[in-house]
């Protein structure tokens, strides 16, 4: 029997279960339908993703598909809005891979947050309810943030600084709705729309895409799983002009490279004589594993690095809440900037974010984060080894959520993301990390997401998807 037939089969039939459904019902699992429709998982795959584009399911990452609750309406022709906004130049798309969930049971190496087991959830529910019955439900915070986060950034950040550097104070932090707000506002207030931004390649898909929002010009700059070459940070930022330069120093997204203390003086030293901010995004601040990296904004008192610490992946998703700590007329920029947009951050949110992290309980919950993230990394390296000999992993990271794996380069690398997808494993492809052209065929593969005990299963289906291309190993 085709394949074609045995999918139209397939998705009569399951059409047929769904109008018999109530709404919200789950449905089987992929390994039910394939072992009650003696289908392949392929197969499977294909009809849910019919039946979700024709509006008829909805899959819930990591719980599984679901009758939709409202089913779709006819079918409205947009069109018209093609003309209506004109033509964009953003190459990223829309919804990174990172940010998508994961078809039915599909195992999902993609994800840019903690699985729900990895967040301390006794923390944040209590903390919750307890906020909702506070003055801050009702109450309008300062446009900063309330005073108390605002000094808990403030200290945390003192703590770490060096002797004879003077500390921050609770003024230089402005509390921000996440940290993805945190890099459209610090690029708008400090670059500017058609001003040069220098960027490590690869880098965050997130500041990328903050970066063509603000319109500025990103000048990329190669970084490995060591870093930048300080002379070329330095070369660039004298060639363009640019009087900033965005990086992450610990556990960069996606290669989880940290900074060695000579090669982070060098890069500040480089900023500083070029008269420039250093735009430091410390997103990983609490998924260090065997390293705990001091900022470089530890290191400086004269207000070039410019400080984003971000609390939504390691508190909750739903808990917005950053801070950008800067000096001078940059903070006063930042905060400006910062009103404009969103006016101030949930009260409610930061009166969460304050409880959890000041709580005795939180530094309990980082050290075992740390502990289960290691677990977690070392398995999917293991399954990697065992299971997938074309992948190759060039640096392990010291902490993070994800390995920068590396493929061979003459195989295609859109044909091997659609295959684990069609085989039941959704990876994120490289290429949504670099500004500039990408150097090889990398993949983001996530460990801190759900379902680790199938990282075997999951190297498995890369590495027939690898072979699927033609590739074969070398004698």
């Amino acid at each position: 029997m085709s394949n074609d037939s045995s999918g139209a089969r397939l998705t009569t039939a399951l059409r047929a279960w769904i109008a018999a459904a109530p709404p919200g019902a789950k449905l089987p699992s992929t390994r039910a339908l394939v072992a009650e429709h003696r289908v392949s998982p392929v197969t499977v795959q294909q009809a849910l993703r019919s039946l979700t584009a024709l509006g008829e399911i909805e899959t819930r990452p990591g719980i599984g598909t679901f009758v939709r609750v409202e089913r779709a309406a006819r079918p409205v022709d947009l069109g018209w809005q093609t003309a209506a906004l004109g033509a964009v130049g953003r190459r990223n798309p829309a919804s990174p891979t990172s940010l998508q969930p994961s078809d039915g049971d599909a195992i999902g190496l993609h994800s840019g947050y903690p699985a729900r087991e990895l967040l301390p959830e006794r923390l944040v529910r209590p903390a919750l309810a307890r906020a909702a019955r506070s003055e801050a439900l009702l109450g309008r915070p300062p446009v900063a943030g309330i005073p108390e986060l605002r000094s808990w950034f403030a200290a945390e950040l003192a703590a770490l600084t060096s002797a004879g550097v003077g500390p921050v104070g609770t003024r230089d932090v402005v509390v921000t709705p996440g940290s993805q707000g945190a890099l459209l506002t610090t690029f708008r207030a400090l670059v500017g729309a058609g001003r040069p931004l220098v960027m490590e390649s690869p880098t965050y898909w997130g500041a990328i895409l903050a970066a063509e929002q603000a319109g500025v010009d990103v000048v990329p700059v190669p970084s490995g799983p060591s870093g930048p070459d300080p002379d070329v940070v330095r070369r660039v930022l004298a060639e363009t002009g640019a009087r900033a330069f965005y990086a992450q120093p610990a556990f960069a997204s996606p290669t989880g490279a940290v900074w060695d203390t000579e090669r982070a003086e060098a890069v500040l030293d480089a900023v500083r004589t070029a008269g420039a901010f250093l735009i430091e995004d410390d997103y990983a601040r609490d998924f260090g594993i065997d390293a705990a990296p001091v900022p470089l904004a530890a290191r400086d008192d004269a207000g070039h690095v410019v400080y984003i610490r971000s609390l939504s992946k390691s508190v909750a998703p739903a808990v917005r809440v950053a801070a950008v700590i800067a000096r001078g007329p940059a903070r006063d920029r930042i905060l400006a900037d910062t009103q404009a947009d969103a006016m101030y951050v949930s009260g409610v949110l930061q009166a969460v974010a304050l409880e959890v992290v000041t709580t005795p309980a939180w530094s309990t919950h980082l050290r075992r984060l740390g502990r289960d993230l290691g677990e977690r990394r070392d398995l999917l390296l293991h399954s990697l080894h065992d299971h997938a000999p074309a992948v190759a992993v060039d640096a392990v990271p010291r902490g993070g959520l994800a390995l920068w794996a590396r493929l061979p380069a003459e195989i295609d690398l859109g044909a091997v993301v659609d295959r684990c997808r069609r085989d039941g494993l959704v990876v994120g492809p490289g290429d949504e990390w670099f500004p500039a052209e990408p150097t090889g065929n990398h993949l983001r593969l996530a460990y801190a997401g759900p379902q680790p005990e199938r990282f075997p299963e999951a190297a498995a289906i890369l590495q027939e998807a690898i072979t699927r291309t033609g590739w074969r190993p070398t004698a």
